[in-house]
């Protein structure tokens, strides 16, 4: 087989689910997984500190989800390599859906119990590992069992999961005061749709093949790495993926933003954190489950995600400068497009670039780590750039970053042009025998 004829080998996939089953699962394990992490994240973990650290809060915050963010990066792609060679009769990825969900509902409850900063940032720790090997063997599956002609439409559905969980957490936790009643609201719900996610999908068990090497030290450490100079498109799609979310993650400072710019009290602060999550969720649903089915048919991704990040930095620049709260709405209804633009095509896009189909689970989760990073780099840099120049810098800095990652994608082939030798070459592994039974 020659390079370019590895370059545009689809990986080979072994549907066990059949495609609604597969969507409905791979669903329901998402937004169970996201209620949990990102529902902490746009609301109750800003409420526990601000509970706990007082006007320290927003440094409490940053340091919090900074550490859980390096716990995430860790977790996810040790949890796809983990799953890949996972043999039992449950399911290789069913196993994992099952532990992360079940263990990190218990752990995210407990954080009601806190009474000190240092027991919020250990506990969401464990909770931020444990969701990540949820999602990790979930999103394994676009992989595993996707058609390569219908992956932009299920693309379109994880996209959508990622904005339905925050929204159905905070509004099942905005109207309620008592923080026991909301941290264990969402757990139970994370819990009850990950155990539905995992008797929906079909996963048989898998056989490694005979000559696949047992997990060591070694085998788990290149599961945070591959080479971007030997896996040029695979290293240019992470980039992408990094930077269009970092410009998406400004969506964790709007309960601060809130307070801080228009002096919305805590209190109040979770009703108009819903309403934002509403607009953004209802424009998100809409570019993200027609866009992906667009993207199949027209055989385009590229210009889904420039059109992306256009919107994205665009409204971060008019949020920026917001006179009104009516036009911090506006805002992030664009952003809510373009975030829903985004999401519906970069799984699919991504899982072209994969070098490995029996490795799918640890290289799609090195992809992922393309989520969890900005996750403790926005924090990061936020203090900072709140100190320059307070929110108007953070959201300009943002966008900027925004626009290079839609720059970017152009570094990559489109579809049906894959080997190409004026866009990034995708390197393929020749497929082994392994089989599942």
């Amino acid at each position: 087989m020659t390079r370019s004829d590895i370059a545009v080998d689809e990986l080979v996939v072994r549907p066990a689910t059949p495609l609604p089953r597969l969507i409905a699962a791979m669903f329901s394990s998402n937004v169970g997984a996201l209620i949990a992490l990102l529902t902490p994240l746009q609301l109750l973990l800003t409420l526990q500190t601000t509970r706990i650290a007082g006007t320290d809060a927003a440094a409490a915050f940053g340091l919090i989800t900074g550490v859980g963010a390096l716990f995430a990066l860790v977790a996810n792609p040790l949890a796809g390599r983990i799953s890949d060679r996972t043999a039992a009769r449950f399911g290789r990825r069913r196993t994992w859906i099952l532990t992360g969900a079940t263990g990190g509902s218990l752990a995210v409850f407990a954080i009601a119990f806190t009474t000190e900063i240092w027991q919020v940032a250990v506990i969401w720790c464990l909770t931020q590992s444990l969701f990540n090997f949820q999602q990790a063997a979930t999103n394994a599956l676009l992989a595993d069992q996707v058609p390569s002609d219908r992956r932009g439409t299920v693309s379109g559905f994880i996209g959508l999961a990622g904005a339905v969980g925050p929204l159905v957490g905070i509004a099942a936790v905005s109207a309620l005061t008592d923080p026991f009643l909301q941290w264990g609201i969402i757990a139970t719900v994370s819990l009850v749709l990950g155990i539905v996610a995992v008797f929906v999908l079909r996963d048989p068990q898998h056989v490694p093949a005979a000559d696949q090497a047992g997990l060591n030290l070694k085998q788990l450490l290149l599961s945070f790495w591959l080479n971007p100079r030997k896996h040029p498109a695979f290293g240019w799609a992470w980039l992408v993926r990094f930077l269009l979310t970092c410009a998406y993650a400004s969506g964790t400072y709007n309960a601060f933003f809130l307070m801080d710019r228009f002096g919305v009290a805590p209190e109040d602060v979770g009703g108009s954190v819903l309403l934002l999550s509403l607009i953004s969720v209802g424009l998100l649903a809409v570019t993200s489950v027609i866009a992906g089915p667009i993207s199949d048919r027209v055989r385009r991704q590229k210009p889904f995600v420039i059109a992306a990040g256009v919107l994205a930095a665009a409204a971060l620049t008019l949020q920026a400068f917001a006179p009104t709260i009516e036009v911090v709405y506006l805002a992030v209804g664009i952003l809510g497009l373009g975030t829903g633009l985004f999401f519906s095509i970069d799984s699919a896009m991504c899982v072209r670039m994969l070098p490995s189909a029996e490795n799918a689970g640890k290289d799609f989760a090195i992809i992922n780590m393309a989520n969890t990073l900005p996750q403790s780099f926005v924090p990061f840099i936020a203090p900072l750039l709140l100190g320059i120049g307070g929110f108007t810098a953070l959201y300009v800095t943002l966008a900027v970053i925004g626009i290079i990652g839609a720059l970017f994608v152009l570094r990559l082939p489109e579809l049906g042009r894959e080997g190409d030798p004026r866009w990034a070459l995708i390197t393929r592994e020749p497929t082994t025998t392994a089989t599942s039974v």
